[in-house]
């Protein structure tokens, strides 16, 4: 487990778990210890053991691809931490929400709020959690480019994501993804007016990187 952001109000914690190396996230309120779990990729003990007993809210759950949520029915057994998640992922998920996210709903951890961004692209109900200038992105965006696609429609909607939700955001958000290190969002902004002032085939999608995909 790694500290990744610690401020006055707000801890961020970082699990990289096998198999794929998936990140889980935990955000702790200091003062009230209160925490929301983000994602369950893996090694349930593991994550159960990390929480330091901090009073869980909830899970949730940024999308419902399997090296997010492998981890997830056993952790809730263990826990019976209630899951949440947006409704267009719920069918995706190996055990039945407890309730649903919607797009700018705040989820409170005593002094500390939790806003909830529906980002489709990756998948139609990818979330991503914005506490002060940290944002728990999931796999919608990534250092150098946008979380992985299956067809043109998902690449223009997670464009649509990323200049409606993610990039009107201050600069200095630090941007914490599913995969991987952190991003800032000044550079992470750059690198795509760079890649808008480029033109790129009709059909675009997949793996697609800010700087060198055409």
């Amino acid at each position: 487990m790694t500290v990744v952001a610690n401020d006055d109000n707000v801890r961020i914690e970082r699990i990289e778990t096998a198999p794929f190396g998936t990140n889980a996230y935990i955000i702790v309120d200091k003062a009230a210890d209160q925490s929301l779990f983000v994602d369950a990729p893996g090694e349930p003990a593991r994550l159960k053991r990390c929480l330091g007993g901090t009073g869980v809210q909830a899970i949730a759950v940024t999308h419902g691809h399997m090296d997010h949520t492998m981890a997830l029915a056993e952790l809730r057994t263990m826990t019976g931490w209630p899951v949440v998640v947006h409704h267009e992922d719920a069918r995706a998920l190996p055990v039945k929400p407890d309730a649903f996210l919607e797009d700018g709903q705040v989820i409170t951890l005593g002094q500390v709020r939790v806003k909830v961004l529906h980002t489709p692209g990756h998948t139609r109900g990818s979330i991503c959690l914005l506490t002060g200038r940290y944002l728990i992105a999931g796999d919608t965006i990534f250092p150098d480019g946008p979380g992985k696609t299956a067809s043109p429609s998902d690449f223009k909607a997670i464009l649509d994501s990323l200049t409606s939700k993610i990039f009107v955001l201050p600069d200095d958000v630090e941007i914490y993804p599913g995969h991987g290190e952190r991003a800032l969002l000044k550079e992470e902004k750059a690198k795509f007016r760079a890649f808008q002032s480029k033109r790129h085939r009709s059909d675009l999608c997949g793996d697609v990187l800010w700087l060198s995909s055409t």
